[in-house]
């Protein structure tokens, strides 16, 4: 089969570079698109494109050409998704890694595929070289899943990874950038844009539950400091950007952000630029995905098994998907870390505050060495809904010792065996 392939960035030359390898039987190269070609061509990648292949600019030489199957690397919603669609239309199966489209619109692509008798296949779209997509999708299929857990942003693990060893929050976000592992503007990594996105892919294969990504509440890791470890090392937890999503009888709850996580729990030993997905099903327990969620070659083995299956007939399982409202109030344990000018009084009063929206606190850490004028100090509550403390935290913000907003973040609660020992 003939494959173009749409973006020739770090991942669409690897791309390139993985197909010419391994010389795989049934898959031609066939056209590279990118603005500016001209410099793209003459790039040290371009030795892995072979002889013959067209390079265009033009997307429309793509669009119209033999090629059976389109590669879209370009990311983002638009022209990606105008572009996609068209292939489709044309009768062209589509390989992508674009999280953002398949997360927005992905349903209603799937149907135009299926619609034209081609296929749209997007493994790489989360956790990057992690076969967590065709293994939810072929080996999870028979069980009801209830819960997904994540890592699923390797620039923000990196960081988090880095500020666990002592780093600052500045620096680590600079060596990330410099070593491309985080945008110019990071907002999407660090705020929790990233993670949404692949979080509401997962739930519509795991859960068949189409959920909206702007209902999905998220926090960001900027918030958190070194001091914030050295309190959470004193609790036997470390802190990652957690993806999450379960079902009860109350509906689906979702939520991306910082997390405290007991180092029991498979989810505190990812490091670096490492992706972790704990699914846990009704009937077959915690099953852990693990790998290299980030970075060229990873992807592009996501991509080139995608084009495999595409190659080879293969198909998905196919259940149902729902419209599903998402609400991000868990009940959870919560970590609230204050930075206050000491005064007489100030436990009591943020005692009092949680006392007021019925919350409790389980304990009260407080490390030596902070100055009196700036010091931080820890609560852990009991649990309770994150709506209710936060609530108390708007209270106890205002209070005239605050230098800082109180941090509040959600402590994991490892529930069960299959997760501790999985």
């Amino acid at each position: 089969m003939k494959v173009a392939l749409v973006g020739f960035g770090t991942v669409g030359s690897s791309v390139a570079k993985v197909l010419q390898a391994l010389q795989l039987p049934g898959l031609e190269l066939t056209h590279v698109y990118n603005r500016r070609i001209a410099r793209k061509k003459a790039s040290l990648e371009a030795r892995f494109v072979p002889t013959g292949v067209v390079w265009t600019e033009d997307i429309e030489d793509v669009l119209n050409s033999d090629a059976e199957i389109v590669v879209e690397l370009i990311g983002g919603l638009e022209p990606a998704g105008d572009w996609i669609t068209r292939a489709l239309a044309s009768g062209k199966s589509v390989v992508t890694a674009n999280k953002q489209l398949i997360a927005y619109r992905g349903t209603e692509l799937l149907a135009l595929a299926a619609e034209r008798g081609v296929q749209l296949l997007h493994g790489a779209a989360v956790a990057g070289g992690v076969p967590v997509i065709p293994g939810m999708l072929q080996g999870l299929g028979g069980d009801e899943v209830t819960r997904i857990s994540g890592i699923l942003n390797g620039t923000c693990n990196y960081i988090l990874s880095r500020m666990e060893a002592g780093d600052g929050y500045a620096g680590v976000l600079a060596d990330a950038q410099a070593l491309g592992y985080a945008e110019v503007d990071p907002s999407a990594d660090v705020d929790g844009y990233d993670a949404r996105a692949k979080l509401c892919i997962l739930a519509r294969i795991g859960m068949h539950a189409e959920l909206n990504p702007d209902e999905v509440s998220t926090q960001t890791i900027a918030s958190v400091d070194a001091v914030d470890f050295a309190y959470a090392k004193e609790l036997n937890c470390t802190i990652r950007q957690v993806s999450r999503v379960e079902v009860d009888g109350n509906g689906v709850h979702a939520r991306v952000g910082p997390m405290l996580v007991p180092r029991i729990s498979p989810l505190a030993w990812s490091h670096g630029t490492q992706n972790m997905v704990v699914v846990k099903g009704r009937f077959n327990g915690d099953v852990v995905f693990s790998g290299h969620g980030a970075g060229g070659d990873a992807t592009a083995v996501a991509v080139i098994s995608d084009l495999l299956a595409v190659s080879q007939g293969c198909t998905n399982v196919k259940l149902p998907v729902t419209p599903k409202k998402v609400n991000g109030d868990l009940v959870a344990p919560h970590y609230l870390r204050f930075i206050v000018d000491d005064k007489p009084g100030i436990v009591s009063a943020i005692a009092g505050a949680l006392a007021e929206v019925g919350a409790n606190i389980d304990s009260l850490l407080q490390r030596p060495g902070y100055p009196k004028h700036r010091l931080a100090f820890v609560v852990t509550t009991e649990p309770s809904l994150t709506s209710v403390i936060e609530r108390a935290v708007e209270s106890i913000a205002k209070l005239d010792c605050m230098l800082e907003r109180p941090l509040c973040l959600q402590i994991l609660v490892v529930d069960d065996k299959d997760e501790e020992t999985a």
